[in-house]
């Protein structure tokens, strides 16, 4: 008898990365863009300058619904691992989700006039957490995609540099669309509601669309029945091709453990527990997340209170979103020269320095001011394509070293980090506002802001993102994963 070892199997080729392929993946940023975007934006605006809510409460109201999004987004990603390696495919939850969304979102908005600020609150709070837990079905399945239907270093680079188009696109078309169908009936109040069932409807089209992508191994099973494969051979070549186990060969250590919410949660500090890539790398993207949705969060109060005028939060999203979307390809091209990390540590220092310039608003406001934010635009395209694109070969890495069938959990984690960075972001100007004397109103209500307030919006514009930003170069300097890592692991 040898003492040989077996040859080891080879890897199975992924589905071919087509353009109808990326095309399809991409405009799921749609729906990504749009509820990143918009509640982001107005979400606070609203409570404090429409329903007449206290700037701490608002911040309150946006925190405890991200922090129930941290909480599902975990078992989220289990559940889609669980209907990959029964089903082929992780469309289930994405469709669920697509479909649910649009309705949840405008009822977000739908706040009847005449109510009290703490009911208005209530109203928000529970709508809002619907709506994002609708998200969190579609948003963790899309995530753990890129691992599964490309094995290419720089194949994943370009699927999610044209991600990240479309969803720079999708943050103008909500950016600076939706407070203009806010102001087309003359109303705050059915304004704001015109606004969150148009965009609730096109965010949900942009989710359907993407489910497609998600039903390909489906297709794929139906196929090898059709061919005479037997359901339990299809599973697990289906579950093969795409890097995942199947229930039988997954065991007890995989993260599809059955639902419960103690091995869900299990799976998901495994992931963080084992890669310390992963680490380095959803730390990063937090602290940027948290700059960034600080600066998303005080545009419009910028905007009301800095520029005078509630319009020019317009003008500042077509500045911050044009020079991007030429942008986003460029910082691919940079990507694939120097290396992922390497460019995306040159969008950050952009990024601090152009955040760091608008502090001059507190002497001198004026339109000069759009022509720092569409430097941070050039800079933000490679911050979110660049993370993004390092994800799958962090997925990756960990699978050729422990083993496939994670992605879902990563996935899961990956989210729920996002959108803490987000609601944190709103958490923090709310903070501030409230420290700073921020004068709240009902809607069509006049109100004067002292000048403490106005200094602590300029800061929580400039100062405060470019340290935030500042502070995640360090924790990217624990990303030790280079192309050789990705393109050389063992299969």
């Amino acid at each position: 008898m040898s003492d040989a070892a077996p040859p080891a199997s080879p890897r199975p080729t992924s589905p071919d990365l087509g353009r109808a392929t990326i095309a399809r993946y991409a405009l799921g940023s749609i729906g990504t863009g749009g509820f990143a975007t918009l509640p982001g934006l107005v979400l606070t605006y609203y409570l404090t300058d429409s329903l007449g809510v206290t700037a701490l409460l608002a911040g309150v109201i946006v925190t405890a619904a991200k922090v129930w999004d941290v909480i599902i987004d975990p078992v989220v990603g289990a559940w889609s691992d669980t209907d990959l390696a029964r089903h082929g495919t992780r469309r289930r939850l994405m469709l669920v989700g697509a479909l649910a969304l649009p309705v949840l979102f405008a009822l977000t908005f739908a706040v009847p006039p005449g109510l009290a600020p703490a009911a208005g609150a209530v109203w928000v709070l529970l709508s809002f957490m619907a709506t994002a837990t609708a998200f969190s079905l579609f948003q963790v399945p899309y995530i753990a995609l890129p691992a599964e239907l490309t094995d290419g270093y720089d194949a994943r680079t370009r699927l999610l540099t044209w991600r990240v188009v479309v969803l720079t696109v999708a943050i103008l078309l909500f950016g600076a669309g939706g407070p203009v169908l806010r102001r087309l009936t003359g109303d705050p109040t059915t304004g704001y509601l015109l606004m969150g069932i148009v965009a609730g409807v096109v965010i949900g089209l942009g989710m359907l669309i993407a489910t497609g992508v998600a039903a390909r191994t489906s297709r794929t099973r139906s196929a090898m029945a059709a061919a005479g494969t037997s359901a339990a051979e299809a599973a697990e070549l289906i579950a093969t091709s795409v890097g995942e186990e199947t229930p039988r060969r997954l065991g007890a250590d995989a993260s599809t453990p059955g639902g419960g919410a103690r091995d869900n949660f299990r799976a998901a500090g495994e992931a963080l527990r084992r890669s310390r890539p992963f680490r380095a790398l959803l730390a990063t993207f937090v602290l940027q997340a948290l700059a960034t949705g600080l600066m998303l969060a005080g545009a419009q109060y910028l905007a009301t209170w800095v520029l005078r005028s509630e319009d020019a939060v317009t003008l500042l999203f077509v500045a911050l979103i044009a020079p991007a979307l030429l942008a986003a390809p460029a910082w691919g091209v940079l990507a694939r020269r120097t290396g992922k990390e390497r460019a995306f540590a040159g969008a950050s220092v952009v990024f601090a320095v152009a955040a760091l310039t608008t502090v001059g608003a507190l002497w001198a406001p004026g339109p000069w001011l759009y022509g720092s934010v569409a430097l941070a635009g050039i800079a933000y395209a490679g911050m979110q394509s660049l993370p993004m694109a390092m994800l799958p070969d962090v997925i990756a890495h960990d699978a050729a070293r422990h083993g496939p069938g994670r992605a879902g959990a990563f996935g899961g984690v990956w989210t729920a980090g996002e959108t803490t960075g987000f609601a944190l972001g709103a958490t923090a100007l709310a903070v501030v506002l409230a420290s700073t004397g921020y004068v709240e109103r009902m809607a069509g209500a006049a109100a004067t802001q002292p000048d403490s307030a106005i200094a602590g919006i300029v800061l929580s514009f400039s100062v405060v993102p470019a340290v935030l930003v500042a502070a995640s170069l360090v924790t990217l300097g624990g990303y030790r994963l280079r192309r050789d890592d990705i393109e050389s692991r063992t299969p």
